[in-house]
């Protein structure tokens, strides 16, 4: 284990809050110091400095009590590693800091920044960078940088107001803080009737198969507006679709109790709308099974494949009227499912050219009632998770089994190798070939296992994502089981786009349906006789 201490300062007096001293950035230089300790391994952060109001180019280090206690720790071996968030943390002194950062390293600590690395002395050019990093005044600009974003964030963090167009969805009110030129600071609140607006967007895109400009075109002819003025576009539906601040976090994942208060959007949702944004991406278009739009009579279209050829199934309207012989006129109009490889001829297809969609809709309709059947006896979602919980702990035992192995395998190899030496010195009772081969014996197992571990370390983590999702998967089955048949055509196609990765058809109306993976998990959980019969 490798002991931590951490330093944290505020610059100067200015950059504390005039009107309460403890709203500085102390906080986010914490947040970044443990989240960095905690990316390494063995780091552990034991005790914590922290400087407000001191300023690092008019203060002295010997004149900083942090500092000096520092140096009384480093000097009783209490600690190995000094970080802190970025080096000018420790001074801005030139003639000075340089020479602190190097007493702490001659002292056997390692000085790490978070932004900047560990600061080294192994050659006269790491001095010389040392020297340079606090006298180089082209580098705060970047420092200054990085401060400003990091306050950001931090303001972001706490629901605040930094600039920018209003997120869709909220209002603006005052949050009783000031900036240093006294302006008010004002923070997001939920606005009540944009709320449904966006829950609306939600729905069209997850249960009705809406694109981004049906989307906007919808909510332009039904009088729903911005919150900047104009209308809805395709870019505005889509980044309201993909922001992850409905989800009560930031771009790169971070999140507060503030931001889970603004949560407008569940994670299962968020998770859906980005799947469906994915599938319809021009580069899946070979992999899609979300149909690109939900307009049209045909259930299955832009999700049902050709047998015979694995080519995608159009839709097509089949028209055609003529007078019999006997004067009585016949007329059809119906939608079909046409190959699109046989009937340009652009492969040698044995299947049929067009399927009566109808027919193969009422087909796939019935293999979904089917599978809803089971629900009745379908166990609580508490015992699914258990059951794949089961699988983790076996998985666990067998990572448990092969840590002891790796470990005596260690052990095995160490002792080898100080075979080594006592081979030179003529001690040892091995020659020097059987101790070679046994070395490389040795290592090759050690080699094996640490692959097999990491297998089994990501069959875990696919185990566990299993877990956390198998809930929500389990929540849509029983609302779909419990809709379908009352749906509207549109939701009915969603549901079939989502519950099936791949269907297709061939001559004679042979029908092959393959449920998504984890729709297909948690079936045969409880019904895998069912889940056979339904889908062949």
């Amino acid at each position: 284990m490798k002991r931590v201490y951490c330093l944290y300062r505020v610059s100067t007096k200015k950059q504390v809050d005039r009107n309460n001293k403890d709203e500085n950035d102390i906080p986010m230089q914490k947040n970044a110091c443990h989240e960095f300790a905690g990316r390494q391994e063995g780091w552990t952060i034991l005790k914590e400095f922290s400087e407000k109001g001191v300023s690092g180019y008019k203060v002295s280090a010997k004149d900083r009590d942090a500092i000096q206690e520092l140096k009384e720790a480093a000097q009783q071996k209490e600690f190995d590693i000094l970080l802190v968030f970025m080096f000018d943390r420790i001074g801005r002194i030139d003639d000075e800091t340089p020479f602190v950062v190097e007493w702490f390293a001659k002292h056997g600590i390692e000085v790490w920044s978070t932004q900047e690395g560990q600061q080294c002395f192994n050659s006269h050019v790491d001095k010389l960078m040392n020297y340079l990093r606090f006298w180089q005044a082209s580098g705060e600009s970047e420092k200054t940088s990085i401060r400003i974003r990091s306050k950001m964030q931090q303001m972001m963090l706490e629901g605040l107001y930094t600039g920018g167009p209003i997120r869709f969805g909220y209002h603006l009110v005052d949050s009783g803080l000031v900036n240093r030129k006294d302006a008010k600071i004002r923070k997001y609140e939920i606005d009540p009737a944009e709320r449904e607006v966006l829950h609306l967007i939600d729905d069209m895109t997850v249960h009705k198969g809406y694109g981004s400009y049906r989307t906007a075109d919808f909510l332009n002819k039904n009088g729903y507006r911005p919150n900047g003025g104009g209308k809805f576009t395709s870019i505005k539906v889509n980044r309201i679709l993909r922001d992850p601040f409905y989800c009560g976090r930031l771009e790169d994942g971070t999140t507060s109790p503030q931001l889970e208060a603004l949560r407008l959007r569940s994670d299962d949702t968020y998770d859906q709308i980005l799947y469906i944004l994915a599938q319809r991406q021009n580069k899946n278009e070979e992999k899609r099974h979300i149909a690109l739009q939900t307009r049209g009579q045909a259930m299955l279209s832009g999700n049902i494949f050709c047998v015979h050829c694995g080519g995608r199934l159009t839709t097509i309207r089949y028209r055609d009227s003529y007078t019999r012989a006997d004067g009585t006129i016949y007329s059809v109009n119906e939608i079909k499912y046409c190959c699109y490889h046989k009937s340009r001829k652009l492969c040698q297809c044995d299947g049929q050219t067009t399927y009566k969609a109808e027919r193969v809709d009422e087909s796939i309709r019935q293999i979904i009632r089917k599978l809803f059947s089971g629900m009745d006896g379908a166990p609580e979602e508490e015992k699914l998770q258990a059951a794949l919980k089961r699988q983790m702990a076996g998985n666990r035992a067998a990572q448990k089994k092969l840590d002891r192995e790796l470990i005596k395998d260690r052990e095995r190899l160490t002792k080898l190798q100080l075979e080594i030496g006592k081979i030179l010195t003529g001690e040892s009772s091995y020659s020097a070939d059987d101790l070679s081969q046994a070395i490389r014996t040795i290592k090759a197992r050690i080699e094996d296992a640490e692959i097999k571990m990491t297998r089994l370390k990501d069959e875990e983590e696919q185990e566990r994502q299993g877990i956390e999702q198998i809930t929500p998967a389990y929540d849509r089955f029983k609302s779909w089981a419990e809709e379908f048949d009352a749906a509207a055509l549109e939701q009915q196609k969603m549901i079939a786009c989502h519950l099936f990765r791949r269907i297709e058809v061939g001559r004679g109306y042979q029908i092959k349906a393959e449920l998504n993976m984890t729709y297909k998990q948690f079936c045969s959980e409880w019904g895998g006789n069912l889940l056979k019969e339904a889908i062949g």
